[in-house]
This record gives structure tokens, C-alpha cells and sequence, in this order.
């Protein structure tokens, strides 16, 4: 039985029959994970807007507390590089407590989210909007990494999208050869290293020969120029303290809208991660427990300097390649880049800039999805407007706004293609009963009395269908004595609905015609007798069936 909040980690079940055989196969998974995981978080960091071990601790806190209450056994959690647009931005605007406060909002959003077991709706989020998001962040990413790869002198790089490439382009004559030399290299590295290596990733690779080449080139050649790390920022290799986060309701209301988009975008990234995982494992994640636990470690987080933490599917599939099938396997792949902060911290600081800019670049070459996005752009007009819009609101203007257009205009296109999918049909003569699924019956044809109208409704009665039932009402000729409504296709009611069909009640008592309900189902039924409207009606009128409501008009036309 499921418990109240619908909160069960998967970590619980798994220690229950857990063996030593399990556990090596999860250590050996774990540290697998660590070490892919340790030149992305150093990475999405720095893109961030922050330190180098801030995207470790990111992975560290997020990664383990991820594993210890989630409800996927296979999910690694930690830093993406989805986050990295939202997350500049809001240092830019806010700093780094502007950031922690958004992250620790996000995370409630997140727990609420979950508690309210609003998990599987988060799953109908229309597929163009996610690839939309997803596109544009990595077309952002890649366009980010442009000064550390061509190695540009700029004093500052502008937030929006195309003042980037108009200032990359008046700063093009400060390129450094060495710097474009190194970065291209790292991406042939990454992009080769899987056709000889499966198991050792190839951005780790290249981070390690580029760095060593690199301190040669620096300290045994004389090649200066080539930025790396410790140039730009200083390696604190310790696990931080929790520090103070100052909430005030003012920064809280101008941060709301992109605490509301960091827990959208974490929300629908780590339940895309954790249905591909099912996918490949054959288990089946429990979505609200993943959000509360996806929440609790982005409360926990930002206390330490981290920033947003959300499920990564690529780490998240490196782990199930390498055998992980419990979160054990997650919790190690955090303690695996805690021993690294610890002990190879200051290494760090020796990693060119460049490299890093290779690696990003290929993050977001696997990010664009342009394959899908290609095959998406041959789907009907609605769907290509939606991939589209969203597309350019995340490129040229903001994520947040993108997210928020984006939901707003999928919203209005399931509430237009639902609306379209309910019918209002007028009978007046003889009603067709071979279809008929109300009640047995021996005839085929059911006459109506003169002066009775039969309206059909054929779908949901909501206030997008509303408006659709007053038009032909208002259209119709001559008035009848009897109106009877059938809603036996009418699967639920909204207050608009309601509302339509009280005024319709009041109207037809002002011009005399008697109302009669016919086919109406329970759900309707409660929400008729909540609001009271069958009192006003008159419970009589309220018929099970067609046959009951025409020989009810039968008896009121006498």
C-alpha cells in the first residue's frame, strides 16, 4: 500500500536482498560514473558562472542525496549542462546568493511537486517543447564557448545571443592559435576515444594528455597565452561548510519566475532520465519520489556554494553500461569525486580553458537532438510552432521566458484539439439507436414527439466547448417545448461547463421550455448534486437514459 505522500526510495528495497556480488558490480559502476563525472561537473561549473569545485560539490551533495532518496535505483544526479543558461544568468542579475536562493525555491517547488503526485504529469509535456529547450540550451552552451576555444582577449562577454557573436567577431583578431590548436584536439579525442574505449570516457581522456601537453608547452617550452583553470579561478579542495542563506520576500518575488523554471526543467530532465533508464533496465521509477528527493537535494545544495541539481541520463546510462543497478552505486559515484576534491584538487587548476571549451562543445553537440529536430520540423503546423517559438525564445532571449511561452501555447493547443474533439449535434425528428450504448433496447429508431429537440454533446463539457453549445443554441429556428440534453459522451464537467448549462436552465424557463437531462454518467452526476442544480432541475429530470428522458417529454408535452 502506497503511503500518503507517495514517498519510497529505492534504496530501501534495494538493501533488503542485497549481496556482495551486487555490491562489487555497483563499486565497480560507481567509480566508473566518478571519473565520467569529474570533467563534466569541473565544466558545467565554470560555464555556470562559478568555481571549478563548485560544479564538484554540485555533484558530490546532488549526486548522493539523489541516490539516497530517489525513486529510480539507477539515477545519477549532479550538475547538466541544461542548467548552465539559467544558472549564468541569474548570477549575472542576482549573484551567488540570488542563485542559492532561486535553487533552495526550485527544490520546494520540487518537493510540493511530488507530494502533490504530480510526477506523471510532468510525463505529458509535449515532446517539441522539451526538444525545443533542449536544442536551443545546447545551440547557447556551444555559442558560450566560443572565447575559451578560438582563446579571445575580451574584458567581458555579453549575456544575450547575438551580442556574443557580434563582440566574438570585433574580437577575432586577438585569437590565439595554441588555444584553437588545443580545443580542437579534445574534441577529436572525445569524439574517437569510444571507437577504441568503451569504458574509460573520452573527455577524461583528453583533459589529461591536454593538460599534460599543455604544462610542457607552459614550463619546459616557453608557450604562454594558454589559459587554463588556475589563471581564472582558485581551487578551494575541501568539502565546504553550510553557510547562511539570507531569504527576504522581496528577492524571493523577483526570483519566483526562474526558481519556477529551474524546477520545470530539473523536474522534467531528471523523469526523462529515469523513463529512459526504465526503458534500458526493465525496473520502473516512482516519479514522486524522484521530484522529492530531486527537491530535497536542491535544498541541500546551494547551503554548500552547489548549484541546481537535476537527474544527467548520460552519466545515468554510463552507470547501467558498467552494470549499476541499485543507488548504492550513485552514493559511490559521490564519495569517488569527494576522494578527487580531497586529494586531486589542486591538479585542477593546471586544465586548459580550451579543453574544457572541447568538451562543452561536444556536450552540446549530443544535447541538440538535431536529428529529431529535423524529423520534428515534418510534423504537422502546431507541433512545428511550438518546437519553433520555443526554439528561438531560448536562443535570443531567455530560458525562463521560453519555458513559460512554451507551456503556455502547448496548453492552448491541447485545449483547442480537445474542444475540437467534442461535438454538439441537434436531433429533432427520430434518434438513431443502433449505436446506442446507454441502455438495451429491441428497436432501432426512437421518434420524438413534435416540439422536442434532442442536443447531443459528444465529448468533455468544459469552457473550451462552451461557447461551441451557446452558438448553436443561438442559431436555432423556432423554439422547442421540450429540450433534452444527452450527455452519455460527457466524460466530465468543469464550473464552465456548469455554469453554460445553468444559464441554459434559466433561459429555457424564461421562454418556457422544459429541460430534461438524459445519459448522465456519476461523475457528472456528483458535480450536478454539489452544486446544488439538481434541486433547480428537479432530480426527475435528470434521466439515465434516452429512452427514460423521451417518455418524460412524452408525459410534459401532455
Amino acid at each position: 500500500m502506497k503511503n500518503k505522500f507517495d514517498f519510497q526510495p529505492k534504496l530501501v528495497s534495494a538493501l533488503k536482498n542485497y549481496s556482495k556480488e551486487k555490491f562489487m558490480t555497483d563499486l565497480m559502476a560507481g567509480i566508473i560514473v566518478g571519473i565520467v563525472a569529474l570533467p563534466l561537473a569541473i565544466a558545467f561549473g565554470i560555464a555556470s558562472g562559478v568555481s571549478p569545485e563548485k560544479g564538484l560539490i554540485t555533484a558530490i551533495l546532488g549526486g548522493f542525496f539523489v541516490s539516497l532518496l530517489g525513486g529510480c535505483n539507477v539515477q545519477i544526479g549532479g550538475p547538466t549542462g541544461a542548467f548552465i543558461v539559467i544558472v549564468y544568468g541569474i548570477i549575472q542579475n542576482f549573484g551567488i546568493e540570488g542563485l542559492a536562493i532561486a535553487t533552495v525555491v526550485a527544490g520546494i517547488i520540487l518537493v510540493i511537486m511530488g507530494a502533490l503526485k504530480l510526477g506523471t504529469v510532468i510525463k505529458f509535456i509535449p515532446y517539441p517543447i522539451v526538444v525545443g529547450f533542449t536544442s536551443g540550451i545546447a545551440l547557447t552552451i556551444f555559442t558560450t564557448q566560443m572565447k575559451d576555444l578560438f582563446g579571445l582577449t575580451m574584458d567581458k562577454v555579453p549575456a544575450d545571443f547575438i551580442s556574443k557573436w557580434i563582440a566574438y567577431f570585433e574580437h577575432f583578431d586577438t585569437m590565439n592559435l595554441w588555444s584553437l590548436l588545443i580545443g580542437l584536439t579534445s574534441i577529436v579525442i572525445i569524439a574517437i576515444t569510444p571507437k577504441f574505449s568503451k569504458k574509460i570516457p573520452g573527455s577524461l581522456i583528453a583533459i589529461i594528455l591536454m593538460t599534460v601537453v599543455v604544462y610542457v608547452m607552459r614550463y619546459h617550452l616557453g608557450i604562454t597565452g594558454i589559459e587554463t583553470i588556475g589563471d581564472r579561478f582558485t581551487i578551494n579542495a575541501s568539502l565546504p561548510g553550510p553557510e547562511t542563506i539570507n531569504f527576504n520576500m522581496e528577492t524571493i518575488n523577483l526570483l519566483l519566475p526562474s526558481a519556477f523554471t529551474i524546477a520545470m526543467l530539473g523536474a522534467i530532465e531528471s523523469l526523462l532520465s529515469a523513463t529512459v533508464a526504465d526503458g534500458v533496465t526493465g525496473d520502473k521509477h516512482n516519479s514522486n519520489t524522484e521530484l522529492i528527493a530531486q527537491g530535497a537535494a536542491n535544498i541541500i545544495v546551494p547551503v554548500f556554494g552547489g548549484i541546481p541539481v537535476t537527474g544527467a541520463i548520460a552519466r545515468t546510462m554510463t552507470n547501467i553500461n558498467n552494470g549499476g543497478r541499485t543507488p548504492v552505486a550513485g552514493i559511490i559515484h559521490a564519495i569517488v569525486l569527494l576522494l578527487i576534491l580531497l586529494f586531486l584538487g589542486p591538479l585542477t587548476k593546471h586544465i586548459p580553458m580550451a579543453c574544457l571549451a572541447g568538451v562543452l562543445i561536444i556536450v552540446s553537440y549530443n544535447m541538440s537532438e538535431w536529428r529529431t529536430f529535423r524529423s520534428l520540423m515534418k510534423n504537422p503546423k502546431s507541433d512545428v510552432s511550438v518546437l519553433l517559438v520555443t526554439f528561438f525564445l531560448t536562443v535570443i532571449f531567455d530560458l525562463t521566458i521560453a519555458i513559460e511561452v512554451g507551456l503556455l501555447i502547448a496548453m492552448f493547443l491541447f485545449m483547442k484539439r480537445v474542444a475540437e474533439t467534442t461535438h454538439v449535434s441537434v436531433v429533432k425528428d427520430e434518434i438513431d439507436l443502433s449505436d446506442d450504448g446507454e441502455i438495451h433496447h429491441d428497436e432501432e429508431v426512437l421518434s420524438l414527439p413534435k416540439g422536442v429537440e434532442v442536443y447531443e454533446i459528444d465529448g468533455p463539457f468544459f469552457f473550451g466547448v462552451a461557447s461551441k453549445f451557446d452558438d448553436i443554441m443561438h442559431n436555432m429556428g423556432d423554439k422547442p417545448k421540450i429540450r433534452i440534453i444527452r450527455m452519455r459522451k460527457v466524460p466530465f464537467m468543469d464550473s464552465t461547463g456548469l455554469h453554460n448549462l445553468e444559464n441554459l436552465f434559466r433561459l429555457s424557463q424564461a421562454e418556457h421550455i422544459h429541460m430534461i437531462l438524459s445519459g448522465v454518467n456519476e461523475h457528472v452526476r456528483r458535480v450536478l448534486v454539489k452544486s446544488g442544480f439538481d434541486k433547480k432541475i428537479g432530480t426527475e429530470n435528470i434521466c439515465s437514459n434516452i429512452n427514460e428522458a423521451v417518455a418524460k417529454a412524452h408525459e410534459a408535452i401532455r
